[in-house]
């Protein structure tokens, strides 16, 4: 079988990439400007080229059809009608990369399921996703394209830490905060509940997705099944550190206030503050293998190992550094002076 992923080499993709690069069932090939070519697997094809130059696509692909196609960096409406356009004629199956945070916000219930209502007055991000599964789900219905569509949620690889507060640069900087002794902020109390998966675990559910017609015209989400609050998450990180946690607790609500320019409304309010326990069983009816081979406290020393190995992932962000020294200083300021 031949697949086409637009992207391949991102958090997501590129454990897929890796494990169909091992599958000799599958013929693989990428289209993306080649910025990580190489990440990309020996066997793997790679086509560099621009995905919103339709004419250079088109010829790029003159003659191929496709078993299934992964879009991985659609975020847009316009984009996916990008796609609709290219590979109508030539796919069985088209793979959408969507968001659980793309989820009813706030949610009626913790438990999350496919059939959860699709509403995020907070986030932009979310809202586009889902306008996107609109459109896309349209032309199923009206057209026969063959959709499936993907919400994953929080999905990490070796290259970050994944976090609730962080700036623009990414996490290497509140590692360090914490390496240095300096208190890291935590959004609300902490105990809310959150999934983590790690992108290896992820690649089990989607290839199971891919050329199965069980899937075609329907939504899954894939997480890993261990659920942690956000003080656990960040404990974790430090006991791997080997340091102490200083958690300074702030609220979502006033961090999105003295934050404006790192949009925690969307990011926290819209997606992290929110319990969510993800119902994984409609995903593993067509993968009953799958579980969580990665938990996060294996999964956290691989990517801090990675990181602490490779300078490019060590982003400092100072701009960042001083606004949570900022934030906490002021508010200890209040608690004194009130």
């Amino acid at each position: 079988m031949r697949a086409l992923f637009i992207g391949g080499t991102g958090t997501i993709s590129s454990a897929i990439t890796r494990k169909l690069a091992k599958d000799p069932s599958w013929e693989l090939w990428l289209i993306n400007r080649g910025n990580r070519a190489d990440t990309v697997p020996e066997n793997v094809h790679q086509i560099v080229c621009d995905i919103n130059d339709e004419d250079a696509v088109k010829k790029a692909l003159e003659g191929m059809t496709f078993d299934c196609i992964g879009e991985f960096i659609g975020f847009t409406v316009d984009q996916v009608e990008r796609d609709f356009r290219l590979f109508k004629d030539i796919t069985k199956q088209y793979i959408y990369i969507s968001s659980a945070s793309a989820y009813q916000k706030p949610a009626a219930s913790y438990i999350i399921t496919e059939g959860t209502a699709l509403s995020n007055p907070y986030w932009e991000y979310s809202r586009n996703k889902i306008a996107c599964e609109q459109y896309l789900m349209e032309r199923y219905r009206e057209d026969g394209f063959p959709v499936t569509i993907v919400r994953p949620s929080h999905t990490y690889d070796e290259r970050s830490i994944p976090l609730g507060v962080h700036g623009k640069n990414g996490s290497w900087q509140v590692v360090k905060r914490m390496m240095d002794g300096k208190p890291v902020i935590i959004h609300g109390d902490g105990e809310s509940l959150w999934h983590l998966t790690f992108n290896d675990d992820f690649a089990n559910g989607y290839t199971a997705l891919m050329g199965n017609r069980h899937a075609i015209g329907e939504a899954f989400q894939i997480t890993g099944d261990e659920v942690l609050t956000w003080n656990q998450i960040y404990q974790t990180i430090a006991d791997a550190l080997g340091v102490e946690l200083k958690a300074y607790h702030v609220s979502s609500e006033l961090l999105t206030a003295l934050g404006p320019d790192y949009d925690f409304e969307g990011s926290l309010t819209g997606d992290k503050a929110v319990s969510v326990a993800f119902d994984n069983s409609k995903i593993k009816r067509l993968a009953p293998d799958l579980k969580t081979n990665v938990p996060f406290h294996k999964g956290v020393r691989i990517a801090l190992n990675y990181i602490l190995d490779h300078k490019e992932c060590r982003k400092e962000d100072p701009e960042f550094d001083k606004w949570c020294d900022k934030v906490i200083e002021n508010i200890e300021n209040m608690k004194k002076n009130f």
